[in-house]
């Protein structure tokens, strides 16, 4: 099995998945392992896995992520006899208040940052917030990006344009001269290399209670979100704004700007129905 998964990694690499991705498909195949323990594989153990993951508490979404890595496993292995069907999910017309991270929230946490001295933390909210960017591209805004203005970020098979809005521009650049950064990355740990996702999160999360702000919320993904809800509101071009996020489907960029509740409570108040 583990000759398997070896064999496997080398596969998703030859794939060119991202070090992320790849962690991500091998964590599910050993999770599944560890589940299944000394029990013949058969689509009946998959099946089982799948119920068991959903009856302690696994969101649907996270079911089906974890079932992909699955069955791009058992096809690899030569047993897609083995594969499940993902669990069927009812579109959402629109996202619990309790996990949209709105701009409020958003000033409070930078400022807050910048209260607590965490001046490398702020700039981190503003870059990934400003630019729509995944926390794992942070490493392309480099200090030669930070001077022309804009980055070239390459994630999944796909290269595009980053902007760098001059007011953040100026703030890197500041922050660049007073860290006397030359080249490269400009959000690096004490070892030079580029601040990882879990330093990240932590940072975040170090944040919520002196921003009164609900810790569910606050996780680096989300600044991503709120980019792309704020920009769709002013433009309203998904076709744009699934380019700038780096989508390779509008369907993907679709999740990204459904409204709170409220606001489509707000929305159906306004249109005055009730005689």
């Amino acid at each position: 099995m583990e000759q398997n998964i070896s064999e496997f990694e080398a596969y998703l690499r030859e794939k060119e998945k991202s070090v992320i991705t790849i962690e991500k498909y091998l964590r599910d195949v050993r999770a599944f392992f560890a589940f299944a323990g000394n029990k013949e594989l058969t689509k009946d153990l998959t099946l089982e896995y799948k119920q068991n993951l959903l009856s302690r508490g696994y969101a649907p979404r996270s079911v089906n992520s974890m079932l992909a890595s699955l069955n791009g496993y058992f096809e690899f292995i030569g047993r897609p006899d083995c594969r499940a069907r993902s669990v069927k999910l009812q579109k959402e017309v629109y996202c619990p208040a309790e996990k949209e991270l709105t701009r409020a929230e958003y000033e409070r946490l930078v400022n807050t940052a910048i209260k607590k001295g965490k001046e490398t933390l702020s700039l981190i909210l503003q870059t990934i917030c400003c630019t729509g960017i995944r926390v794992s591209e942070l490493k392309f805004i480099t200090a030669e990006a930070v001077k022309t203005g804009e980055a070239t970020v390459a994630c999944k098979g796909k290269t595009r344009k980053v902007f760098i809005v001059p007011k953040l521009q100026k703030l890197l650049q500041r922050y660049i001269q007073k860290n006397n950064i030359r080249s490269g990355p400009v959000f690096i740990s004490k070892t030079g290399k580029p601040l990882n996702r879990t330093v990240i999160w932590r940072e975040m999360k170090s944040l919520c209670k002196a921003a009164n702000v609900n810790p569910t919320k606050v996780f680096p993904h989300n600044l991503r979100h709120l980019f792309a809800r704020v920009f769709y509101k002013m433009e309203k071009d998904i076709a744009l704004l699934a380019d700038i996020l780096g989508h390779s489907s509008i369907n993907t960029t679709r999740i990204y700007i459904v409204s709170s509740g409220e606001e489509h409570r707000r929305r159906m108040e306004k249109m005055k129905l009730v005689i």
